[in-house]
């Protein structure tokens, strides 16, 4: 784990920004730890996945991460997923926002990926990001940055949840997870089988009126997790209009399960 570049971006936080080598890619993430006037060590790592065309310093992301250092004492985590951030040019990085944005917003695009595209891309995407994940949280617990005894969960909705169920499959370092804004379609069986294996607390999130996301495959999802302790929360509106209640219930959710 190379550190790059570290900042103070509120008295608050610190950002260290780094990058891992996995399978002859070079993976950038960020790291946000309390500031060291704070009383003592992160409480906890958040593992924090973005959404499609989003990135591992989207505004939302970074928000997020510096409202958990400075109210909770929790570190963060983000990489830049396969195809997203710094691993793509600033002109694909505008196609892909705005061709995400429209189909958020309900807004007919051309060409639309049939259903065995959209699955064949979703897993071939889970398994270039897992392996990556898996050694970006390894070179974080091995840095002296964390202690390695610090509690891990994730968080990631939409496409952080594309990616986080089949890692938090594969992985037993994370203590409870948030996902949300994702669906089970019923040819997916690779989707499945993950869920099926992930047994740890999770909370999920689902929007109503979401255009691209199922009501039924939606609900799919939240049956197949094989976690005994599970909840999801229905909310009325689109896939950009999680409610600020709902946000506020993850770091409750965070609290009961990291102590």
């Amino acid at each position: 784990m190379h550190i790059e570049r570290a900042t103070t971006p509120t008295e608050h936080a610190l950002q260290r920004e780094f990058a891992v080598h996995v399978a002859g890619e070079t993976v950038p993430g960020v790291l946000w730890t309390p500031a060291p006037q704070a009383a003592g060590p992160p409480r906890a790592l958040i593992v924090l996945g973005h959404g499609g065309a989003q990135h591992k310093t989207s505004p939302g992301l970074v928000g997020q991460a510096l409202r958990y250092a400075q109210t909770h004492r929790w570190a963060s985590l983000a990489i830049d997923a396969p195809g997203h951030g710094e691993r793509i040019s600033l002109e694909e990085a505008e196609r892909g926002r705005a061709k995400t944005l429209a189909r958020a917003r309900g807004q007919p695009i051309a060409p639309a990926l049939s259903v065995p595209e959209k699955i064949r891309y979703l897993d071939t995407l889970a398994a270039q990001a897992v392996p990556e994940w898996q050694a970006a949280l390894g070179a974080v617990l091995a840095s002296g940055l964390i202690n390695p005894a610090t509690p891990v969960a994730y968080w990631g909705v939409s496409m952080g949840s594309s990616i986080g169920i089949p890692l938090l499959a594969a992985d037993q370092r994370f203590r409870c997870a948030v996902l949300g804004l994702a669906q089970l379609h019923p040819e997916h069986v690779a989707l499945r089988r993950a869920a099926e294996q992930i047994a740890i607390p999770l909370q999920f999130a689902f929007q109503w009126d979401d255009p691209i996301r199922e009501r039924a495959y939606g609900l799919a999802l939240f049956d197949a997790f094989g976690s005994r302790e599970k909840a999801m929360h229905i909310h009325p509106g689109g896939h950009l209009e999680v409610p600020q209640a709902e946000v506020e219930s993850w770091e409750r959710f965070f609290e009961r399960q990291l102590g």
